[in-house]
């Protein structure tokens, strides 16, 4: 497919405030993208080179895309950023700088010429930029980038740069885009559920629009659960008191699994022999920002393979105390890791295992997983198993939360 024509579907995208009609919008364009293109597709319309726990981003800064315009087009950087000032949108800007090139007759057979660039030509130039590191990464984004935009079209400019900023101002979101792929492949949109199984294991939505253009329906099915790949967390409903929660929660006089609620932030630990990957709730690879959970989990966690569910909270040796959210969220960055790992060590209290030695645990009863995770994961202070208890009085939950929020 020609990144051309994929950007006139994301321009009838823009065009439209209806889901519906983006629903539409969506499943025409996935009819029409080859099974070589359908993952590619995907990411772009999401304004991305990877699946979002991919740690692989394009992050272009405003000033680093405008000398890039400046560049592709022979105006001055400050010409660029007057025109954003006025403007409000790059993706504008660069739209009319492009148009403005096209209209000078010396520059038109040069276009002609170039503008027949694929989605793959353009996706794979993208993911270079994203993993440019380095001496003169600056000045290797710059180029790629004006290369590109070159050799593109006003409207395919418009989209690419939007794209490079992360403000794509398509409006499409995963659930559009999992209705899109059930209207498209399954021929009705309310089949998604059909599709949810797969996403909700894999975070992937490129791996299951190729997998499906490859098998059909039953190897999506087949997708599951890998160690690497995050697990989509299920929110939970809020009631309004114990009573409610058994009345919903407690099955034939069973009782109910209740586990305290931390005040920390959410850590999915995946352990694959000597590499461990944690994830944030919102899908995001926080790996690097957490050296001590690594270093319990290789340490603690007994099972080759696993994926647990944890939540993690700052600590305080000296006075053995769990620090309030605000400090424990000081842990969530990019630099002075090393650092703050010894000024405010994480603890993760894990309360949930998913995967265990090849094995997807997620059919398994709770009160059965919880079993395997008494096993697997050893008592230590980082790691902390945190199983709950079963309850079978409305009473016994009351109290427990008060134990837990006094």
């Amino acid at each position: 497919m020609l990144f051309s024509k994929l950007s006139e579907y994301f321009e009838r995208l823009e065009q439209t405030a209806s889901r519906l009609a983006m629903i539409d919008i969506l499943s025409d364009l996935f009819k029409h993208t080859s099974v070589s293109d359908i993952d590619k597709v995907i990411y772009l319309s999401q304004g991305r080179v990877a699946p979002f726990f991919a740690p692989i981003e394009i992050g272009m800064a405003d000033k680093t895309v405008s000398q890039s315009l400046a560049d592709a087009y022979k105006v001055s950087k400050e010409h660029v950023w007057d025109m954003y000032q006025k403007q409000g949108d790059m993706g504008k800007v660069a739209e009319r700088l492009s148009s403005n090139v096209k209209a000078q007759m010396s520059k038109l057979k040069f276009i002609s010429q170039n503008s027949k660039l694929t989605v793959k030509n353009v996706f794979d130039t993208l993911r270079e930029i994203a993993k440019t590191s380095g001496e003169g990464t600056v000045e290797k984004r710059i180029g790629l980038f004006s290369e590109l935009l070159k050799a593109l079209d006003p409207v395919s400019v418009k989209h690419l740069v939007r794209m490079a900023l992360g403000r794509t101002r398509l409006g499409v979101g995963d659930p559009t885009i999992l209705d899109g792929l059930a209207l498209a492949f399954l021929g009705d949109r309310t089949k998604r559920k059909l599709l949810e199984k797969a996403y909700n294991e894999t975070s992937d939505l490129g791996l299951i629009g190729k997998t499906f253009l490859e098998g059909g329906l039953e190897a999506v099915q087949k997708l599951g659960v890998t160690v690497g790949r995050p697990i989509r967390s299920e929110l939970c409903e809020r009631l309004p008191n114990p009573e409610k929660v058994f009345e919903k929660m407690s099955s034939g006089g069973e009782g109910v699994h209740a586990t305290p609620k931390y005040d920390g932030f959410r850590v999915q630990i995946h352990k694959d022999g000597k590499k461990v990957s944690m994830f944030s709730r919102n899908l995001e690879d926080m790996t690097h920002m957490f050296p001590e959970l690594i270093e319990g989990t290789l340490r603690q966690v007994k099972a080759k393979t696993a994926i647990l569910d944890s939540e993690a909270l700052a600590y305080q040796p000296e006075s053995e105390e769990f620090l309030p959210f605000q400090e424990t969220t000081k842990r969530r960055r990019k630099y002075r890791i090393e650092e703050m790992a010894r000024e405010l060590p994480l603890r993760a209290f894990v309360f949930d295992i998913l995967y265990a030695n090849g094995k997807s645990l997620l059919e398994i009863p709770l009160v059965e997983r919880m079993e395997i995770l008494k096993k697997v994961v050893e008592k230590d202070d980082t790691l902390i198993p945190s199983p709950g208890k079963i309850l079978t009085d409305p009473k016994e939950l009351q109290l427990m939360l008060d134990d837990a929020i006094s």
